[in-house]
């Protein structure tokens, strides 16, 4: 960690996440109608933008089918020529044959578990509940967690490739920090605040599209003051 700037990480979180919502105001994520639209969503977005996620939503609900009935009732075959086969409607979010077997998956997870009801989960704990997820093919942590979060309501902060990419750059954690690790590191150090790792998550991910990229564009981001990675580079241009 950055000596003087980062050894006191419940003061200093809270203040990457102030310098973020100042910058990009309250985020409101993640959209979302019900809890399992959230959970298509969250395997809808492995490895592509929320914009393509839209899209592919877009066409599930333009023929009914955002629920596990109308998953499952949907055909897999993407050589319909009818367009209503399961892949060809969720094309746009890229790995569409995959990510169909995977929503089938889940739809029958759902159907199985609680007969479509996701509210009769409400008394599942939610370390009982996560693993129960994370026994489901095609759910990692991340999406897990996201799952829990946004669609379930529980306190249970999502890290991310963009958390993992901006923490190493402040000089928070190193690069090859587990996944356990760096959710610990807020979990440890922030308020037990639904909305607080809500928005936090949402903050991190638009610091990531907007700044944080592969290659960094430092000068206008709101955290230059208090990144290391920013700062040195500040240091080498001057």
């Amino acid at each position: 960690m950055v000596s003087g700037l980062t050894d006191n990480l419940q003061e200093f979180l809270p203040q990457i996440y102030q310098l973020l919502r100042n910058q990009f105001g309250y985020l409101d994520w993640w959209p979302g109608e019900t809890p399992f639209e959230v959970i298509v969503g969250a395997i809808l977005t492995q490895n592509t933008s929320w914009t393509n996620v839209e899209k592919a939503i877009y066409n599930l609900k333009s023929v009914g089918a955002l629920s596990p009935e109308g998953i499952l009732a949907l055909n897999v075959d993407d050589s319909r020529s009818d367009g209503n086969s399961l892949p060809i409607l969720i094309k746009p979010s890229g790995y569409f044959n995959q990510k169909s077997k995977r929503l089938q998956i889940i739809a029958k997870w759902v159907m199985n578990r609680c007969q479509g009801d996701l509210s009769m989960l409400e008394s599942v704990t939610t370390p009982d509940l996560r693993n129960e997820l994370l026994g489901v093919i095609g759910i990692g942590p991340e999406t897990a967690d996201c799952i829990l979060l946004y669609g379930f309501n529980r306190l249970v902060f999502v890290v991310d490739t963009y958390t993992n990419k901006s923490m190493n750059r402040i000089g928070i954690c190193n690069e090859d920090i587990s996944y356990g690790e760096l959710q610990n590191l807020f979990v440890q150090n922030l308020d037990d605040d639904i909305d607080l790792y809500n928005d936090f998550h949402a903050q991190i991910v638009a610091l990531g599209k907007y700044h944080c990229k592969p290659r960094p564009l430092c000068e206008n981001c709101p955290l230059s003051g208090i990144c290391k990675y920013g700062l040195n580079k500040k240091r080498r241009v001057t």
